[in-house]
């Protein structure tokens, strides 16, 4: 079975997530994915386990952060700051189709890698930059990171319930987004190349992604002048909102507006068919006028089942309900496992282990990862003598004078 983008070469000098978590999923599609590195230093990701009190390192010393980042590529060292190290990266890019930097623009220019410069080597290269807040503007050779994107787009101000301070949402997701945004942009850029025979420079940022994701906030605000107010769950719609059950577990219901026909069915199913004529409750009108005494009965009834109990009377009526997750619990989800959400992976350290799955099927092709991140300098050989052409004798050289 082919993958997407077999064929396709990518060449990557990044750092932490935002961008080379974009090759990560390039690379599961099919790309090879060409990871360079400064010799003896590596991407910071390989060495960053902690965060706060929290440790996330793998058994044997592998970070948890480098594997989610660099999975499924080929690494190599090249020394950027050499001459001859950039004359490598430029012979590999003249060889690759895509090339992916989210160093500052001040760090690519000191390095020579910049667009004009690599164009003159690869006139249809699709060249890929990444950025904290964009590449126009007062902060564009300003860094950030996944907190930076949370808070300047609002993020931060759109979680939580009213009284409570600007809340952070963990663990990198709007560097997963980003990464996800920038996969979505190279795609676009390799189609545009194939029907009209263009390379060109892309730009994606951490802060325009984290505000594309908010684009209904984002659009209330521009459109309406005012915040979407944030979810009061004592003070909102009882029917679009979650409820802790007799096993200290969570479920969180819908019931759209259009559904009043069904308020009967619901008030049966919760087992208090009094409910259904009540003067406060009878209609949405009045249950929105009366949503926190409503929320208080919810709360009393639903603490008298366990969750599954309530999920299958409501599975029975049709009613659209779901168990409140962590992702602890995800793993025995079986609809997060049938649909491969989860997925087994054979790992050469520590056995079958489970990953995240690509979230989209395809029914005549593969979506995969295929190897964990590779070590510093792993594919050196490899790259530099299959895809570089350099002799072994230039490769044993290229090591004395440590431009590898």
């Amino acid at each position: 079975m082919h993958q997407p983008l077999e064929g396709i070469r990518v060449l990557e000098w990044g750092t932490f997530h935002a961008g080379p978590g974009a090759n990560a999923i390039l690379a599961e599609m099919g790309a090879e994915v060409i990871k360079i590195e400064q010799p003896g230093v590596g991407d910071p990701m390989r060495h960053q386990a902690r965060f706060g009190h929290a440790s996330f390192e793998l058994p044997g010393g592998r970070s948890l952060f480098n594997e989610a980042s660099n999975r499924s590529k080929k690494g190599i060292t090249v020394n950027l700051t050499q001459e001859q190290g950039r004359e490598i990266a430029y012979r590999l890019v003249s060889r690759s189709d895509v090339f992916l930097t989210n160093f500052r623009p001040q760090v690519v220019e000191e390095m020579r890698m910049t667009y004009p410069t690599l164009l003159e080597h690869n006139p249809k290269l699709i060249y890929v930059s990444v950025s904290a807040y964009g590449s126009r503007g007062p902060d564009s050779r300003r860094g950030g990171f996944d907190f930076q994107g949370q808070a300047r787009s609002g993020l931060m101000f759109a979680m939580g319930e009213p009284d409570m301070p600007p809340l952070v949402l963990h663990f990198g997701v709007i560097d997963q987004a980003t990464a996800i945004m920038t996969s979505h942009a190279i795609l676009t850029a390799l189609l545009m190349r194939e029907r009209f025979g263009i390379g060109q420079h892309v730009h994606t940022s951490i802060l325009g992604t984290a505000m594309y994701l908010q684009y209904m906030n984002v659009l209330t605000a521009l459109q309406l002048k005012r915040d979407v107010p944030k979810h009061h769950r004592s003070d909102t719609d009882p029917l679009r909102n979650y409820y802790r059950c007799q096993d200290g577990r969570w479920l969180c219901m819908a019931f759209p507006a259009h559904w009043e026909d069904r308020w009967p069915m619901l008030c049966q199913a919760m087992g208090h068919p009094e409910l259904q004529d009540h003067p406060e409750f009878s209609t949405r009108e009045m249950r929105l006028k009366n949503t926190t005494s409503l929320v208080a009965v919810f709360d009393d009834i639903f603490a008298t089942r366990p969750r599954d109990e309530w999920l299958k009377a409501f599975a029975e009526i049709d009613l659209i309900a779901c168990p409140v997750n962590s992702a602890l619990e995800l793993e025995s989800d079986p609809q997060v496992m049938e649909n491969e959400y989860i997925i087994d992976f054979d790992d050469p350290d520590y056995g079958t282990v489970r990953l995240p799955g690509y979230p989209v099927h395809f029914s005549e092709t593969s979506v995969r990862t295929k190897s964990i991140a590779p070590a510093l300098g792993e594919h050196n050989e490899e790259v530099l003598s299959g895809i570089g052409g350099y002799s072994a004798e230039e490769i044993a050289r290229f090591r004395r004078e440590a431009v590898i």
